[in-house]
């Protein structure tokens, strides 16, 4: 007899979906069938993020989606897991009762045991602390062209504004050989593209080697594998090396890239936000990342509206966009979370005060980045296919600039329907710019995927 259909939504950040890769796996292993449609899934399991208020209405409006397919499709049970559970477990329990079962982020483990539980008709809540998550494990990759490798679980930098150790736990790295072991069968898988990510990547090692291990970890990864490319997200500032500096530099599969969030470079901000490292350290990041790595792609994001943050603040930040030029700049505006030291700040910052700093700084990146693409005109990259966009007429690719699920797209036209496979390598000549996403002709084909 066919065991029952599981269908998954998959919330926040690639961490994130990395846990639900776990949980595919050993459904399968169990002999649960996974579907992607919705309608036809007797088990729903929305693993959530809870990282900020946008996250939480999203988790919140998802659980409601499926709880209206429970009362008029074949949907027989809900499991919301993750982040949100990790920090409202109770009220989750208390406030959404047509949700069956409750996992919190440590207990991602017990994904079997909680299906089981829900469709025997009993109501199943596993509150577990993050630190039982177990480091690594067997999964279902749901990417195509590339794979994201988590490298290490928590976080102890504990920055004023965020709830994450709260939520994922104390800092912990995996061990080297695991990742690699990881990183072997996601090349075989057929990954041309290991992102490696953790809360905090350029902290990997200092809990089990004493020392900051990120670029010996890439160096292990290259060794030990044939021709995959990796890319590092989420690095700190005062955590990149000389060595990491080196390794960008000298490593031809270590994508010319760098994730690298700031959020600010006001002293007396940063100081309030608890980042190790004032403007001096972020100054000299860019400064010795670029220098060891002519042409490197940084991308950073920054907070405004923190509590305190004066026009004075914010002018210096500003500044500090223009004059830095990143290729890639997001914003937020300060989101007060319930439980961080930031929530409590006196000077909290009104809303409509928040968005229209937002909007300027989003200006003056809009600038950098169109002048920045503009000069992209003209030129050959290499480019991998991911997709075709039929409402385009054209496929999607990305080039090293672009991470994904992340950066704008490179629209590659006139070329037919059914040419091109995902993964494909092709050589294009970019031709036009439109805000963050570009246009570009087919100037070759280097390669087909295997």
């Amino acid at each position: 007899m066919e065991k029952e259909k599981i269908g998954f939504v998959s919330l926040g950040c690639p961490k994130n979906l990395t846990d639900t890769e776990v949980m595919l796996r050993r459904l399968t292993e169990a002999g649960y069938t996974i579907t992607p449609e919705e309608t036809e899934a007797d088990v729903i399991i929305i693993n959530t993020c809870g990282f900020i208020e946008s996250a939480k209405t999203e988790a919140i409006d998802n659980i409601l989606d499926i709880a209206w397919l429970k009362k008029n499709a074949r949907l027989k049970k809900i499991i919301v897991c993750g982040c949100l559970v990790q920090r409202y477990g109770r009220e989750v329990a208390e406030q959404f009762p047509e949700v069956d079962g409750i996992l919190s982020v440590g207990a991602f483990g017990d994904i079997v045991e909680a299906v089981k539980s829900v469709l025997d008709g009993k109501r199943y809540i596993n509150l577990k602390k993050p630190e039982e998550l177990a480091l690594g494990g067997d999964r279902i990759v749901t990417t195509t062209q590339y794979a994201y490798l988590k490298i290490a679980e928590g976080c102890d930098n504990r920055c004023s504004y965020c709830a994450i150790p709260g939520i994922r736990g104390k800092f912990r790295s995996r061990e080297i050989d695991d990742i690699v072991s990881e990183a072997k069968e996601l090349e075989n898988l057929g990954a041309g593209e290991i992102v490696l990510v953790a809360q905090d990547t350029t902290g990997y090692g200092l809990d089990v080697y004493g020392k900051y291990s990120l670029a010996e970890l890439i160096r292990k990864i290259t060794e030990n594998t044939l021709s995959v490319r990796l890319r590092v997200l989420y690095c700190y500032p005062d955590k990149i090396t000389d060595e990491l500096c080196r390794e960008f530099a000298v490593n031809d599969r270590l994508i010319k890239y760098v994730d690298m969030p700031i959020q600010h470079i006001s002293d007396g901000i940063l100081k309030k936000m608890n980042r190790h490292g004032g403007s001096e350290v972020i100054k000299d990041a860019f400064a010795r990342l670029r220098a060891a790595c002519p042409g490197i792609i940084i991308r950073t994001t920054v907070i405004v509206g923190f509590p305190g943050e004066t026009e004075e603040d914010f002018e210096e930040l500003k500044q500090f966009v223009r004059q830095i030029k990143a290729e890639r700049l997001g914003a937020f505006t300060y989101s007060a979370e319930e439980g961080t030291p930031a929530s409590e700040m006196p000077d909290q910052i009104p809303e409509e005060v928040k968005q229209r700093r937002y909007d300027e700084i989003m200006t003056v990146q809009s600038e950098i980045a169109e002048k920045i693409n503009s000069g992209r005109i003209g030129k050959r990259e290499i480019a991998v296919v991911e997709d075709y966009d039929p409402l385009s007429e054209s496929y999607c690719c990305r080039s090293d600039a672009e991470a994904p699920e992340i950066d704008g797209k490179i629209y590659l036209t006139g070329v037919p329907k059914n040419s091109l496979a995902p993964g494909d390598m092709v050589d294009v000549t970019i031709k036009e710019a439109i805000d963050s996403d570009l246009v570009a002709q087919l100037t070759d084909l280097k390669s087909k995927k295997k």
